[in-house]
């Protein structure tokens, strides 16, 4: 019988990784920010037009100041919605390119929505020079509020959602305070807290009448330190199922971070096997 578990299972392991309930919430949120972006870039394009029509050579500021403040405003929600994005599936630190991008897209698409309406304003030698400056002063202020909306100061990566994510575990599993259960970890740390309690409830016997959190599972191949498909652990190493092959152990969370991630539903069998006594 095939160890491997079917693709269509989720995929719980000690890196953490998005679930796709989190990622559906996530590409919602990025669609409203991407259209809010749009919109706010819309403003500059037709604040461009209207420069190069002459439309604010002898007045229209209130208009100005409008398109102004409407740009700010639009790129401030695409940045909160994509900054909420980021919570539900963030990137990781090891590739820092695609890190910093993703994290900092607000304030760069501001910027984008910005400068070439500002530099418009300071440079047109046709606009009132009083207008000029009015329209100047707070386009940069506006520019300057809303990229610092844009910017990211403590992005959430996926090896502080890891980090968090086992640390929750192990307060679920020893009964401590939950302080690290935020909840873009906490479902994954209860299957991981879950399959602990089950484990440890089916390997009590008089010797460990606590049970065990130590699982047996097919070792990843040529070394690897993860395997390619998901797999199951079991309660020893001499059940039926691993006879024959290489075989690593652990605690259930290191089971889970080689990709073994969930116990075998042959307990009762498994236990007869390892020599547990009988289930209560």
């Amino acid at each position: 019988m095939s160890d491997k578990i079917s693709g269509d299972e989720t995929d719980i392991t000690k890196a953490w990784k998005a679930s796709q309930k989190q990622k559906s919430a996530a590409g919602r949120l990025r669609i409203f920010a991407a259209i809010a972006w749009i919109i706010a870039i819309g403003g500059e394009a037709a604040g461009l037009f209207l420069f190069y029509r002459n439309a604010f050579d002898e007045g229209n500021l209130v208009l100005l100041i409008g398109l102004l403040v409407g740009i700010a405003v639009f790129a401030i929600a695409g940045s909160m919605m994509w900054k909420a994005a980021n919570k539900y599936d963030p990137a990781q630190k090891s590739e820092a390119f695609k890190f910093f991008f993703q994290n900092q897209l607000g304030a760069i698409i501001t910027l984008i929505a910005f400068l070439p309406l500002l530099a418009m304003i300071f440079l047109d030698k046709d606009m009132d020079p009083r207008n000029k400056k009015i329209a100047g002063g707070i386009g940069a202020a506006l520019a300057v509020v809303a990229t610092l909306f844009g910017v990211s100061y403590n992005p959430p990566s996926i090896e502080q959602y890891t980090e968090d994510m086992n640390e929750c575990a192990f307060q679920i599993k020893t009964g401590a305070q939950t302080t690290a259960c935020s909840p873009e970890v906490a479902e994954q740390a209860k299957k991981i807290a879950e399959d602990t309690e089950t484990v440890t409830e089916a390997t009590k016997d008089t010797d460990n009448p606590n049970g065990r959190d130590i699982v047996y599972w097919i070792a990843p191949k040529d070394g690897a330190t993860r395997s390619e498909w998901p797999l199951v652990f079991h309660l020893c190493e001499d059940v039926s199922t691993l006879r024959g092959k290489t075989v690593n152990q652990g605690s259930v969370t290191e089971a889970y971070a080689q990709n073994a991630i969930r116990i075998t539903k042959q307990i009762e069998m498994e236990r007869r096997q390892c020599g547990f006594s009988a289930s209560n």
